[in-house]
């Protein structure tokens, strides 16, 4: 199985920081958004990773390279841990642009070549799981072949299933199909897709086929996970972990707080200076 990363996006909810700095490299603390999915990835066995990405976004290129001079200073100054934390990730990483954003099911059709007839992981940075397993294994594990397509879905509110792509729910673990944002009165379940998927080779020809009759704005890979689903070849899972989402502003903080709460360098005193400002309101 081999990795995909779909960074494209003009990141308009972060700006005026994401007009030069890609929102995939805003920290949680001191690391990117986009290293959680790259340490998913590693911790999943995957070896090659596709990053798609676009032309403000070459700073994701610099940030995957070596920072010669940097790794220099460090090693003459023996600074051995710090020339760690710069380190390239352990995997081979390779970069496409998408030209226009034209959605994820266009950006998605640009990672043919490079899955070379394997299964893909696709990740979205905005979602960003915590936990012991890896979620990338947990979804290829579900798989029963390299035919399938796996979905990591999660229980949400009712009140909340107009925000999210929701699955009908088959049995044995099957997907019926996908409603994106159903009316909360007409949801088929509460069981809400987040952005991570493993996509069979048998997802491009059908992308290209749903492309072909799409009636024009952004292509989205939805069309293509139901014609699996109405094949018998779509599963989801519940995945373990706590999930974190960076895509907003609000989610972002709380992320990054999350995060925060999880070192232990930082999380006593952060936890009695949350506890101490929310006694002052």
């Amino acid at each position: 199985m081999k990795g995909v990363i779909i960074a494209a996006g003009y990141g308009t909810r972060f700006l005026p920081a994401s007009k030069t700095i890609p929102k995939e490299l805003f920290p949680l603390v001191n690391k990117p958004a986009i290293s959680f999915i790259v340490d998913e990835f590693i911790a999943a066995g995957i070896e090659e990773l596709l990053i798609i990405t676009s032309r403000r976004k070459k700073a994701l290129d610099d940030y995957f390279d070596h920072e010669i001079e940097l790794e220099e200073v460090f090693r003459r100054e023996g600074k051995t841990r710090l020339l760690k934390t710069i380190e390239p990730a352990p995997l081979a990483v390779s970069f496409i642009r998408q030209q226009e954003m034209r959605g994820t099911g266009d950006a998605i059709l640009l990672a043919e070549g490079f899955a070379a007839g394997q299964p893909v992981c696709v990740a979205y940075p905005d979602d960003i799981v915590l936990g012991a397993a890896p979620l990338a294994a947990q979804l290829a594990a579900s798989a029963r072949d390299d035919k399938d397509a796996v979905l990591g879905v999660m229980t949400v509110p009712r009140s909340e299933t107009n925000r999210y792509g929701i699955i009908a729910p088959g049995d044995n673990g099957m997907v019926q199909s996908i409603i994106e944002k159903p009316a909360v009165e007409k949801t088929p379940s509460c069981l809400a897709t987040i952005g991570r998927y493993v996509l069979p080779p048998a997802i491009f020809p059908i992308l290209r086929e749903e492309k072909k009759r799409h009636a024009g704005g952004e292509f989205f890979l939805t069309g293509a996970i139901n014609i699996l689903a109405e094949q018998g070849k779509a599963r989801y899972t519940e995945f373990e972990g706590k999930r974190l989402d960076v895509g907003d502003t609000l989610g972002y903080i709380q992320a990054t707080i999350e995060y925060a709460l999880t070192m232990p360098e930082l999380a006593k005193e952060l936890a009695d200076w949350i506890r101490t400002r929310v006694e002052k309101n």
